[in-house]
């Protein structure tokens, strides 16, 4: 793996940890106002990134299919939003604001379930770094150093209120600011993970690349149908979540096209 590999898997993780890193500075939990502006901010970006830096480029690389060439982006789409349903259904998580766990039933903290309903639609976010970057790596014409690094880069904006999101509330919880600290941190960690897995695959990955990058657009749109969206329109005064979201939107395609 080289240097701008590298540095492109750990863009987002350190954007979550920066987020995280708020416990130590923050003395109130965030208000449900900012949770929602946030996450739909996170949304618009994931919406946005799977979009122009992956569903886009799938369907550019298979152009020698001709009237077809929808056919490995709509199967690999397909084959995300299965994956990450098969995930939701069996991994015990708990949403944020909600009482009742998902997956199946366990015993773990309410904590622990928080960080894996995060660390969940982290994956997905670790694979579309890794998969873009294996594509560079690999010389791909659709893919370019700028669009990987706007990724990346998206990514990691939307990480930073994540991050927040879970240490904040862990703190209000009365959780020690390390401890609280700690637990933003590790729901990032798949992200590099992932990432770095799909690298070191790349022989293995290339020549799927169409299918690849759709499958982790697939996957992001699902996190941001299932539980992003249902979070940023709760309660009253929801508009606050479709404005931060057209932000995101809008941030993370302006990021993709100039620096792409």
């Amino acid at each position: 793996m080289n240097i701008s590999s590298a540095l492109g898997l750990m863009i987002p993780f350190i954007g979550t940890s920066a987020g995280a890193a708020g416990v130590f500075f923050m003395k109130k939990e965030l208000s449900t106002t900012v949770q929602r502006s946030l996450t739909g901010f996170a949304a618009g970006v994931m919406v946005a990134a799977s979009i122009w830096s992956l569903i886009i480029p799938a369907m550019e690389q298979s152009e020698s299919m001709g009237r077809l060439s929808f056919i490995p982006a709509f199967v690999g789409f397909w084959a995300g939003i299965l994956f990450l349903l098969l995930l939701d259904t069996f991994i015990p998580h708990l949403h944020m604001n909600a009482e009742k766990a998902e997956g199946v039933s366990s015993r773990l903290s309410k904590t622990t379930m928080m960080v894996l309903a995060v660390t969940l639609h982290n994956i997905p976010e670790g694979m579309a770094v890794g998969v873009v970057f294996a594509g560079l790596k690999a010389g791909s014409a659709e893919i370019t150093a700028g669009g990987a690094i706007a990724l990346s880069v998206g990514i990691a904006i939307q990480n930073f209120p994540e991050g927040a999101i879970i240490s904040m509330p862990l703190r209000a919880k009365g959780k020690s600011r390390i401890r609280s600290f700690a637990d933003g941190v590790l729901s990032g960690v798949v992200e590099p993970l992932f990432g770095g897995l799909t690298i070191a695959a790349a022989g293995f990955v290339v020549p799927a690349l169409p299918y690849l990058l759709s499958f982790a657009a697939g996957a992001m749109i699902y996190v941001v149908v299932e539980e992003l969206i249902p979070e940023m329109s709760e309660g009253e005064h929801s508009n606050i979540g479709v404005v931060m979201f057209s932000v995101g939107f809008t941030l993370m395609m302006a990021l993709d096209v100039a620096l792409g």
